[in-house]
């Protein structure tokens, strides 16, 4: 509780560097340093002179209630002036939840990324359990692949209208209700294996509701984090995919091995529920730079209602600039890139277990380890990547070089290791693990240059534009994880399977990048 006597009965509002004058007395905000709460003192002096306002930094005190204090507490005290009145604020009583006085827009993505964490997990359980229900159940490999594309079925087919629905019901909702949606799906799988198109039909709506959470998270940041800041926020929220890949590939093994095949599913079903019941996103703020996340007007917004929402439905989807969408070469950029990504990126979340464990030998427990190295290295690779993007932009690098330069890290790094892998130089087992994990981490590059451009071109349609491109994207693991097993049947060469087409997509995705790709922001509802 707060208690403080003020000798006026205005309302007042500090910002950075900002002192609020009433009309009897100036208020000063100070933070007195505590063992077990934050503690601050406001000064009042009639006296004071106008060049002390300069010291001033609190963002909002509205009557008697302080959100948060951002500045140097030493330097405040020692240039308090003197004769001030004291008098302290407790804004907590405890450290108890330690996330309980971190910004908002830090709860907000530190909550979107565990989402992801429990998203890849429910993704990448079939990869690894797919050995043993392909034995139970006598699949053979294009059997295998079929099972493991339906996925992305319902991955694809929920893009836009996630993309769409976030923009309409703000990204908060549409995340929530994808995370139910997989979590409840997955934990349905073992009950219909036994059935093909019931099995078939759970991992398309597992596939839905992590369809839409990429655009509801793209949402979320383009709401919420200034420009300074969004390749961090990008690579932290999306990097817990890498996150769950891991956690994903490193429990799987003795969960099944010690509880059976269908354990797993229903285990990562009730994570995700638990998300679901015990986590809350953060309301988004509006907000595109650092200026404005620090001024006072950019209070938090609260996310249309579902009452406003509906209204507006109808309206909606005539609005999105679609034509302004069809002309831009940048948009198309995206399309193919993200195609040609996701390609690499899904046949080998779903096959590399599979390819560890027939190609080199191991067994189920060494295949799922081996398989963890990729999402574990690109932990490391996402934060680096993350770090060297924002410092250039911060620097004056054009955001457009930035993103390129990513970009082309991300994607031909995975074709020089997939080259190296895939021809027959004689290595040993364990350095072709080594080559094909450096790659696949270093890909996670593209976080910080693909997976931001949709918001440097257009916070307000980056849901959207990041639902299109994403739908194109899901293709691949459609056509490419089916395609991958066929060709293995009738090749029986992992090279001409999983391998030669990641490079070609690689490879021409990087030349279109160069050529059509940009991060400047355009209106596109102007040029409708």
């Amino acid at each position: 509780m707060a208690k403080v006597t003020p000798r006026t009965h205005n309302l007042c509002f500090l910002s950075h560097n900002r002192v609020c004058k009433t009309s009897f007395q100036r208020f000063q905000l100070h933070r007195l340093p505590s063992k077990h709460h934050s503690r601050f003192r406001i000064l009042s002096s009639s006296q004071q002179n106008a060049k002390d306002s300069e010291k001033i930094a609190a963002k909002v005190l509205t009557g008697l209630q302080v959100d948060e204090l951002e500045q140097n507490a030493s330097v405040l005290d020692s240039e308090r002036p003197s004769g001030a009145q004291n008098v302290s604020f407790m804004t907590s009583n405890g450290r108890w939840p330690p996330w309980k006085n971190l910004p908002q827009r830090y709860k907000l993505v530190g909550a979107t990324s565990l989402a992801f964490v429990i998203c890849n997990m429910d993704k990448v359980n079939l990869s690894v359990a797919i050995i043993p229900m392909s034995h139970q159940f006598g699949w053979n490999s294009s059997v295998a692949g079929l099972v493991q594309s339906s996925f992305f079925w319902g991955y694809a087919l929920s893009q836009l209208p996630g993309g769409w629905l976030a923009k309409i019901f703000g990204g908060r909702k549409v995340l929530k209700i994808g995370v139910l949606t997989w979590s409840i799906a997955t934990a349905l799988v073992p009950g219909l294996a036994g059935y093909m198109p019931g099995l078939i039909l759970s991992r398309i709506l597992v596939g839905i509701g992590e369809g839409v959470s990429p655009s509801a998270a793209t949402d979320l940041i383009a709401r919420s984090i200034p420009l300074e800041e969004r390749s961090r926020a990008v690579a932290f929220v999306f990097g817990g995919l890498s996150v769950g890949s891991v956690m994903g590939l490193l429990l799987a093994p003795p969960i099944i091995q010690n509880f059976g095949w269908e354990s797993v599913f229903y285990i990562f079903g009730l994570l995700g529920i638990a998300w679901f019941l015990g986590f809350q996103v953060p309301e988004e703020r509006e907000t595109h730079s650092a200026a404005e996340y620090n001024s006072l007007v950019s209070s938090v917004t609260a996310p249309p209602s579902w009452n406003d929402s509906l209204e507006k439905f109808n309206d909606s989807w005539k609005d999105v600039p679609w034509r302004a969408f069809s002309r831009s070469s940048a948009v198309w950029a995206m399309i193919y890139v993200h195609f040609c990504g996701s390609w690499g990126h899904f046949t080998c979340l779903s096959w590399l277990p599979t390819y560890f464990s027939e190609e080199l030998n191991l067994n189920l427990t060494e295949a799922a380890w081996v398989s963890i190295l990729p999402p574990l290295a690109s932990v490391f690779v996402t934060n680096a990547a993350a770090q060297l993007a924002d410092n250039l932009i911060s620097r004056g690098v054009e955001t457009t070089t930035v993103r390129k330069i990513c970009q082309s890290i991300a994607f031909l790094s995975p074709a020089i290791c997939m080259t190296l892998s895939s021809v027959d130089l004689g290595l040993p087992p364990w350095e072709v693990v080594g080559i094909l994990s450096g790659g696949l981490a270093l890909s996670s590059f593209a976080l910080s240059g693909l997976y931001c451009t949709h918001q440097d071109m257009s916070p307000e349609y980056a849901s959207i534009l990041l639902g299109i491109t994403n739908t194109v994207g899901a293709v691949p693991g459609i056509v490419g994880v089916a395609l991958t097993g066929y060709l293995l049947d009738s090749t029986h060469s992992w090279s001409i399977s999983l391998f030669a087409p990641s490079i070609f997509f690689y490879l021409t995705g990087t030349l279109i990048w160069l050529a059509f790709a940009s991060s400047k922001p355009q209106n596109f509802s102007g040029q409708e």
